[in-house]
C-alpha cells in the first residue's frame, strides 16, 4: 500500500535536509555532513514536511475538507514551534554553554576549585528563524502542490 501524501511530505523533507549541505558551505566555506541529518538550519525540513503534506492535500481533496483542516492545524502548529520554542531553547543552550567559560573567567586562575566544567556541550541549533521556516514553507508547497497534480484522483 503506498500513501502518496506521506512519500510527498517525506520526499520535501529530504529535499530540505539535502539542501542543508550546498546552503551551509555558501554560508560558511565548509562542508558539514551532519547538517544533512542535524536539526536547526535553512532550510527547515519540519516546515517543508508539514507545508508539503497540507499542500498536497490541498490540492488533491481541495481546502474544505477535514483532511485539509487537520493537516494545516498540524503545519501551524510545527512551524509554530520550530520558529518559537525550539529556537528559544536553543537560544538558552548557548548561554547555558557559555556560563562555564564565565565561570572559569571569575574563578581567576583556579577554576576547578569552584566550578566542575560540563563533560559535555548542549545542542544550540534547535529551532528555526523566521526566514527558514518560510523557506522550508516554500519547498514544501512545491513538493505538495505537484505531488498532488501529479496522483491520480481516486
Amino acid at each position: 500500500m503506498s500513501n502518496r501524501g506521506l512519500l510527498t511530505a517525506l520526499a520535501a523533507v529530504g529535499a530540505a535536509q539535502l539542501l542543508k549541505l550546498p546552503l551551509h558551505y555558501a554560508k560558511t566555506g565548509q562542508w558539514d555532513l551532519r547538517r544533512a541529518i542535524g536539526s536547526g538550519g535553512m532550510p527547515s525540513a519540519h516546515s517543508s514536511g508539514v507545508t508539503a503534506l497540507t499542500a498536497y492535500t490541498a490540492t488533491k481533496y481541495g481546502v474544505r475538507t477535514p483532511e485539509f483542516a487537520i493537516s494545516a492545524m498540524l503545519s501551524i502548529v510545527v512551524m509554530y514551534d520550530a520558529m518559537n520554542i525550539r529556537r528559544h531553547a536553543g537560544e538558552i543552550a548557548v548561554q547555558v554553554n557559555d556560563l562555564d567559560e564565565d565561570v572559569e573567567r571569575l574563578a581567576g586562575k583556579h577554576p576547578g576549585i569552584y566550578h566542575k566544567r560540563r563533560r559535555e556541550r548542549l545542542k544550540e541549533s534547535l529551532g528555526h528563524q523566521p526566514r527558514e521556516v518560510a523557506a522550508g514553507s516554500v519547498l514544501g508547497a512545491l513538493f505538495g502542490f505537484i505531488g498532488g497534480i501529479t496522483s491520480f484522483r481516486r
